[in-house]
């Protein structure tokens, strides 16, 4: 080394001490490389760990996504038993008009007993049979119409909820995928 004020320079002799003291300094030591491994397989038990998490949650946000749908299809079932109970309504209603035709047939029948006894009155029971097929074609076609109608309401009724429920589905599905990549 050169001292401020002289010329001297010291030499730095190279023996066997020296050479290990240089080597030690320039090549790293074993606990350099277990340190580096511990840090290494502490990052890949966090890295699992964290795999773990995410995959629990994934389930449990599956499980939602099925419950969701499970109470979608148990509100649908309920609906079409509503709508079923509707269409036993018209069956019923259907019935009383059967037995209304019931009846009807059974004044025809007087009406027949009536023709056989008395022919003076022939032309005012064909004038009256007139009227009744006249006020029974009259009540058919009210009720045709009338049936028609509760039919297609029910049948627009029924696609209107089943639109609903796919629709609701999809936007809960497009929320749900959103809200699992992120954005938002």
């Amino acid at each position: 080394m050169a001292e401020s004020g002289s010329n001297h320079t010291a030499e730095v002799v190279l023996n066997e001490q020296n050479f290990e003291v240089l080597v030690a300094k320039f090549i790293p030591t074993s606990q350099y490389f277990e340190r580096s491994f511990q840090m290494l397989q502490n990052q890949m038990k966090d890295f699992k760990e964290d795999q773990k998490e995410l995959k629990i949650d994934i389930n449990r946000r599956f499980e939602e996504v099925h419950q969701g749908q499970k109470d979608i299809r148990a509100d649908i079932d309920k609906r079409f038993e509503q709508v079923d109970k509707r269409v036993e309504q018209v069956d019923k209603r259907f019935e009383q008009v059967d037995k209304r035709f019931e009846q009807v047939d059974n004044r025809f029948e007087q009406i027949d007993k009536r023709f056989e006894q008395v022919d003076k009155r022939f032309e005012q029971v064909d004038n009256r049979f007139d009227q009744v097929n006249a006020k029974l074609d009259t009540i058919i076609e009210r009720m045709d119409i009338k049936i028609d109608a509760g039919l297609r309401e029910t049948r627009s009724m029924s696609i209107r909820l089943f639109s609903f429920a796919m629709i609701f589905s999809a936007i809960s599905m497009a929320g749900f995928l959103a809200k699992m990549t992120g954005l938002f």
